[in-house]
C-alpha cells in the first residue's frame, strides 16, 4: 500500500475516467454490499488536511458528485459541525448526527450522543454499508472500527486547520485508484483511492 502522499500514479495505471464513468462503473464503487460495513469517506489533501474554516478548502465538483453517487441510500454518520458545515438535510441517506450538545436540535435528522448509538441508528436501516463522513474527531474515533476507505485523494499540500488521522498501512491495503487531471486550469490533480483493512491472519 503507497500511503497518502508522493507521486499520484506511481506504480497504478493513470485512469483518466470522467464523472460520468464514475457514476456507474468505478471500480471504487462495488456492486456487492457487505453486510454493515463502515466505509469512511473523505476527502483528503497530501498533508492529511480536510478542512479549513470549517469548510473544504477546494472544489472538485467530480468529488461531490461521486460523494452523492456512494453514499446514497447509506446511512451516515456525521458530527455536528460537520452537519452545520453542510448546512442542509442531504436527501435520500439518513443523517445520523454525533453531538455531545443534549440541547442539539434539527428538522429531518437522527441525533445521537456518541459514535456507538450513531453505529447502532445506522445498522437499523439495513442497507449493508454505515458512510461515515467527518468532521475530524469522529474520522479518528471511528478510524479503529472502519472496514474500508473511500478517499478523494487531493494531490496538493493544502493549508487547514482540520486534518485526517494517519494510515497505517500495517492496517490498509490500497485495492483500487483512479486518477483525474486537474478540473481547471491551476487546480489540483486528484485520485479516487480505495483502502481495504487488512485481514489479522493476512
Amino acid at each position: 500500500m503507497r500511503p497518502l502522499g508522493g507521486r499520484p500514479d506511481a506504480g497504478f495505471p493513470v485512469n483518466r475516467m470522467r464523472c460520468h464513468s464514475l457514476l456507474g462503473t468505478d471500480p471504487l464503487m462495488p456492486n456487492t454490499p457487505r453486510s454493515s460495513r463502515i466505509t469512511l469517506v473523505v476527502a483528503v489533501a497530501e498533508n492529511r488536511c480536510i478542512g479549513r474554516d470549517g469548510d473544504l478548502p477546494w472544489h472538485i465538483s467530480t468529488d461531490l458528485k461521486r460523494f452523492k453517487a456512494v453514499t446514497m441510500g447509506h446511512p451516515m454518520i456525521m458530527g455536528r459541525k460537520t452537519f452545520l458545515s453542510i448546512g442542509r438535510v442531504l436527501p435520500g441517506r439518513p443523517n445520523i448526527i454525533v453531538t455531545r450538545d443534549r440541547d442539539f436540535h434539527a428538522e429531518g435528522v437522527e441525533i445521537t450522543h456518541s459514535l456507538d448509538a450513531a453505529f447502532d441508528a445506522a445498522r437499523a436501516h439495513a442497507t449493508g454499508e454505515v458512510m461515515v463522513i467527518g468532521g475530524a474527531e469522529i474520522f479518528e474515533q471511528a478510524l479503529p472500527l472502519a472496514d474500508r476507505l473511500d478517499i478523494c485523494q487531493v494531490h496538493a499540500d493544502v493549508p487547514g486547520d482540520t486534518f485526517f488521522p494517519e494510515i497505517d498501512p500495517a492496517h490498509w491495503r490500497e485495492t483500487a485508484r483512479a486518477y483525474h487531471d486537474p478540473e481547471q486550469p491551476g487546480g489540483p490533480a486528484f485520485s479516487f483511492v480505495a483502502y481495504d483493512r487488512v485481514a489479522k491472519d493476512s
